[in-house]
């Protein structure tokens, strides 16, 4: 199967998300600087989404190129990313508006773990797809990054419920360990 139609579908997708999650933005009440102040939490949020959906955008594009071949099993695997990818704007917008509040801090970790359990998902069925000598395989190793930040984002649900600012910082030290594309893959397509 053709490779090309999953990632054009994928890329529209998350270029959607993006243009929905901007598009929830209110206008600030007054128009001076201080008519800001009450939006920054709704804009940290936004931009902290930003930053998450740019990561799974850039690393799917590498994740694609290292990709020989899909079937029925990938295409089903990126829908189940997209749908939790899909929820990003709804929690953006919660935490934003309830910056402090346990319960969107973790709903939000909940729908970042979920994603980030469906890109594990998508890589395995691609691995499977290729083979037992799969290049993608070589290329992700011990993939210690995609093993950790899921346990990250655990950690991040539990202390929701403790210490919200604790459970966003996790959420946030996730994203910046991922900030930088994954270079397995470059070093690899790059030879």
């Amino acid at each position: 199967m053709d490779k090309g139609r999953l990632e054009a579908f994928s890329d529209g997708v998350i270029a959607i998300l993006i243009t929905i999650m901007v598009l929830e933005l209110r206008i600030p009440e007054g128009a001076n600087w201080g008519a800001l102040t009450p939006l920054i939490p709704v804009l940290l949020a936004y931009l902290a989404s930003f930053v998450f959906l740019g990561i799974y955008w850039n690393n799917h594009h590498h994740l694609l190129r290292a990709t020989e071949r899909i079937n029925g099993n990938v295409m089903w695997a990126n829908l189940h990313l997209l749908f939790w990818l899909s929820l990003t704007p709804f929690v953006t917008g919660w935490i934003g508006e309830n910056h402090t509040a346990a319960v969107p801090t973790a709903v939000y970790g909940v729908v970042l773990l979920c994603s980030a359990l469906s890109w594990w998902i998508l890589q395995r069925q691609i691995i499977a797809t290729q083979g037992p000598h799969s290049r993608l395989k070589t290329m992700l190793g011990r993939d210690l990054k995609g093993n950790i930040s899921p346990l990250i984002y655990i950690a991040g649900i539990g202390l929701s419920f403790v210490n919200h600012a604790v459970a966003q910082a996790l959420y946030i030290s996730v994203a910046l360990m991922w900030l930088v594309p994954d270079r397995r893959i470059e070093r690899h397509l790059s030879t």
